[in-house]
Order: C-alpha cells, then structure tokens, then sequence
C-alpha cells in the first residue's frame, strides 16, 4: 500500500512539473516565427523604376495625393504584402531575421525598428532586414530625398510609420511564439529562371533553412534565390511582392507557416521573363524547388547560434559620368554625391553548426557572392543581399570600366565591391569557427590614412 503511495505521489509531481520537467531537446534551439501584412495607407506610391511610365507629369505641389509625390499612386494590391519575422535563441543569443516586401532599407529605417523594439521592452537582439528587391512594393518610406527623387518618392511619415509597426509586430509575435525548435538546411538548383546583365555565369544555388518544432510541426521556411523582382515591368501600379511573393506565397499555402524570402547576390541576375503570366509561372517553379529543399534538407549539427559584427569604413560615394553615359566621358570625371551615401556599414554574420549567413548592404554581383561562399568555409552559405541598408550595386573591380547600368549604380568606386565582399567572408568565417574575426572593424577607403 505504501508502495502504490510513493508511485502515485512521485506520478502527480510529474504531471504538476508539465512540460519543464521533460528532458530538454539536445538538439534544439528556440524558434518562433510570425507574418504580419504590410497595410500601408491606400494610394502609396510603387518603388523601384525612376522611368516615365511610373512618374506624375508634374510634382504633386498642389497636394492631390496625401501620399505620392514625383510617382503615380498605387492603384490597389495585385497580392499581399508582408513582414515574416524569424526570431532564433541559443546559449543568450539572439536574432531576429525579418524578409520584408520592400525594395529595400535603409539604415535610418533599421535603427528606428531598433529603437521601437527597446522601447517595447524587447530582449537585445541581432537584427536583420532583409528587403525582398521587389520593383512593386510601396516607396515612400526612406529618408534620402536623392533616393526618394531616383526610385522611392519623397518620404511619407504615414507609410514609413506602417512599415515600421509592421516590422516590429512581426518580431514580437515571432519572439513570444519561441519554442524548441530544430534546424534542417539544403542547397537545391533552380531551373534556367535569369538571366546575367554582364553576360557572365550566375549562381543558380537554391538554398533552403528548414525550421520545424521539437516534434517535427513547421514553423518557418527561409529560402535565398538570387533574382529581381522586376518580371512585374514599370507599368504595374499594383503593389506586389513580384515573382518572390508569388514564391512564397505559395509555399505559405502548403506548409501553413510563414516563408521568408531572401535575396542573394543579385547585382548582375535579371528574371528571364517578364509579365503576369511569367511571373505566375516562375514563382510555381521556384515554390516547386523550394519545396524540394525542404524535403531534402538535413539536420544541422551543433545548433548553436554564433554571431560577429564588423564595420567597414567607406569611400566617399561619387557617380563615374563614363560608367552612366556609355563611356562618352573621361574616366576622371565623376559626380559627388556627398552625404548621400553613408561613408561606414556594418556586416552582420550568423552560424549555426555548418550554415550561415551574412548581410551585404546593397546588390553584389554575382562572382562576389560566389566568392563569399567559397571562402567561409561552411557547407551552407545565405548572402542576404540588401539587408540593413542600401549601398547602391557592389561590383567586382574586374567588371567596374565597363560602362553598363549596373557599373553606373556602382557609387563606391571600382575596388570597394571586392573590398566589402572579403569583409563579409572573413567576418562569417570567424562566425562559424566561434572566433572573433582579426578586427571588429574593416576598411574599403583607401584614402582614410590621409585624411
């Protein structure tokens, strides 16, 4: 009788424990994720195309529109717009990785997400934005008056303040959905879907980070392709996430988790249809890819969250009038462009066993990007372009005297895209062997010694 006592008692104590008493997954860290919808005011211009197909006759000075100024207003959604937050903890680390629908942040924005999740009572986290490159997705939200007259249109305190809550709830939901969770990772090839600007091979590597709860359920879908969201073409004034939101929605449709897309190293990669119907077609063949990874994708070993920083000093920015005007001018004559551009950037690297990943401020060519992935020495590597801030395009310093559009959108200069791309290799590198790297900072300006 005693006996059956003891057990009964020592039965109930489980059961009063629950779940902290379980034997703690040893190959789990903390996940949760979250998809909040991009609500921004009605009428909010489209981003990404400077032509005339996109911008008003005259500058709206006579207030027609609350929220346009140099661009057309949007005319209604083609498909929904988000912000997939992914937050991750091991060991007191924590990050915190948003894809956001966007054509791209800058670092005014970044910082504000930071200060509004300090002010919300937020754990410290490593923050990343990834901005998904869509040449649909709303503007005037970025604080440059330059930018906003190139491609965004002037800054609205209105849509800034929507894509700013949105980011931030999306954090929240996702940090307070934190659960053991595992990780699985698998690089897949995509069909022949883009095509090179400077006729040079490009990386056609799909890679997938599969994240599922302690038990196996879904809880995120990380994909990082390389491809422009221009299939949509300058005319659309619909806001739409273009092929990449096709993408994930799809996928979002099958798992029943949210999908966060991150470009890759996208300077030089141009979709090789355009229009509706190519962009329904292609975002069914990447979806179709992606699913594949996730169903192929490995367990990570060690799932232990390392994270390193390093800043890099910059060149001043400057446009090379050759470079922009199809070498009709002489090498020597540029155009200033002051405090347009930051004259620092910080790269942020993440690992977990042998993946990682790696932030780059702007669109990296292609060569580059593979380069970063040969030389961190993990199995799976993510260059999150256009993340955290916006450098224009980051050439290799072999390709910069060719005059082309994307040589022209190269404002540091011919050595500052190799530069930045063996920072962004070293510093993930260190990432992955749990060592700090040589420098917490990094310079690409070759005249700072002078100044």
């Amino acid at each position: 009788m005693k006996r059956r006592l003891r057990l009964a008692l020592a039965l109930a104590l489980v059961l009063a424990a629950g779940p902290a008493a379980a034997q703690p997954c040893a190959d789990c860290l903390a996940a949760g994720a979250a998809r909040v919808a991009l609500n921004v005011p009605a009428g909010a211009p489209p981003a990404g195309y400077g032509s005339a197909s996109r911008r008003l006759l005259f500058p709206d000075v006579l207030g027609r529109f609350p929220h346009a100024f140099w661009f057309e207003p949007s005319r209604g959604t083609r498909d929904p717009l988000a912000a997939r937050a992914l937050v991750l903890e091991s060991a007191g680390r924590r990050v915190a990785w948003v894809a956001l629908d966007l054509l791209a942040v800058d670092g005014t924005f970044t910082a504000e997400v930071e200060r509004r999740l300090e002010s919300a009572g937020v754990a410290p986290v490593t923050l990343i934005l990834s901005a998904s490159h869509t040449h649909s997705g709303p503007g005037a939200f970025v604080d440059s008056a330059v930018l906003g007259w190139l491609a965004l249109d002037r800054l609205d305190r209105a849509v800034r303040e929507a894509l700013v809550d949105a980011t931030v709830s999306a954090i929240r939901q996702a940090d307070a959905a934190r659960r053991p969770a595992r990780l699985a990772a698998a690089s897949v090839s995509a069909p022949n879907l883009t095509r090179s600007r400077l006729g040079q091979a490009l990386d056609e590597e799909l890679l997938v980070v599969k994240v599922t709860a302690a038990r196996g359920e879904p809880v995120a879908l990380v994909w990082n392709y390389a491809i422009h969201g221009t299939m949509l073409g300058p005319r659309n004034l619909r806001l739409s996430g273009d092929v990449m939101g096709e993408a994930s929605t799809r996928l979002e449709r099958e798992l029943g988790v949210p999908v966060l897309f991150v470009n890759g190293a996208v300077g030089d990669v141009s979709p090789a249809g355009h229009g509706e119907r190519a962009a329904a077609e292609t975002g069914a063949q990447l979806a179709a890819v992606a699913q594949t990874g996730w169903a192929q994708a490995e367990p990570i070993p060690r799932p232990m969250l390392a994270v390193e920083r390093t800043t890099v000093a910059l060149p001043g920015a400057a446009l090379s009038m050759r470079n922009c005007l199809r070498g009709w001018a002489p090498r020597v004559l540029t155009l200033p462009l002051g405090s347009v551009f930051p004259r620092e950037t910080t790269l942020t690297a993440v690992a977990v066993g042998d993946t990682g990943w790696v932030t780059v401020p702007g669109e990296l060519q292609t060569s580059l990007g593979r380069g970063i992935k040969r030389a961190a020495g993990l199995r799976h590597v993510l260059v999150a372009g256009l993340s955290n801030e916006y450098l224009g395009y980051l050439i290799a310093a072999a390709d910069y005297d060719r005059p082309t559009y994307v040589s022209c959108g190269s404002v540091y200069g011919p050595q500052t895209g190799d530069c930045l791309a063996e920072a962004a290799a070293t510093v993930l590198s260190a990432a992955g062997r749990g060592q700090r790297p040589l420098s917490v900072r990094a310079s690409c300006d070759r005249d700072a010694g002078a100044r």
